[in-house]
């Protein structure tokens, strides 16, 4: 439960609203009533229940992902100077966040039955260094859906497309 303003945030709030102006084509909202000032006037803050929320009532608790393993230092470097072999590549210049995301699931599932341990994404730096699906990526792959999929991911070596590319490890197909 939010806890209502006191008055002497309301009135730092007021001022600071007063020094905004709206983006061109746009309109100020409507100002809202000033609270009154002492506290005689002010209305009582309203009680806390004593009785205890019902557990299905709980505020849902949002997990955040932790971010995929890393490749292991020996593989890392096998990749690198390519003495394990390097799976197929896809790249990801020129698509928007949704293409992207469906292609790597396509293409990483794929890769997976199709026996490769290790494949590179070719993400790209984007216009300053700080790309959309560069910063995304990561964050794809720890997603539920790819999580079983991926055994971990690095910076690919620089011949390999350096801060624009991923190598992603498999995990293996389970034996049916």
């Amino acid at each position: 439960m939010k806890r209502s303003l006191r008055p002497d945030e309301l009135n730092l709030w007021a001022r600071v609203a007063a020094t905004v102006h709206p983006a061109p084509g746009r309109h100020a909202p409507p100002p809202t009533a000033a609270e009154p000032e002492s506290a005689s006037q002010a209305a009582p803050a309203p009680q806390r229940s004593l009785i205890a929320p019902k557990p299905g009532a709980a505020r849902p608790h949002i997990r955040r992902q932790s971010p995929p393993e890393t490749i292991e230092p020996g593989r890392m470097r096998r990749l690198t100077r390519e003495r394990d072999l390097l799976g197929p590549r896809l790249d990801l210049h020129g698509l928007d966040q949704d293409q992207a995301r469906a292609r790597l699931t396509d293409f990483l599932g794929r890769a997976r039955d199709e026996g490769w341990r290790a494949v590179l994404v070719i993400t790209g730096k984007g216009s300053r260094g700080d790309g959309i699906l560069r910063r995304m990526t990561p964050e794809w792959l720890a997603a539920p859906g790819l999580r079983d999929l991926v055994a971990g991911v690095s910076e690919a070596h620089r011949r390999h497309g350096g801060q624009g590319a991923l190598y992603v490890a498999l995990k293996r197909r389970p034996k049916t």
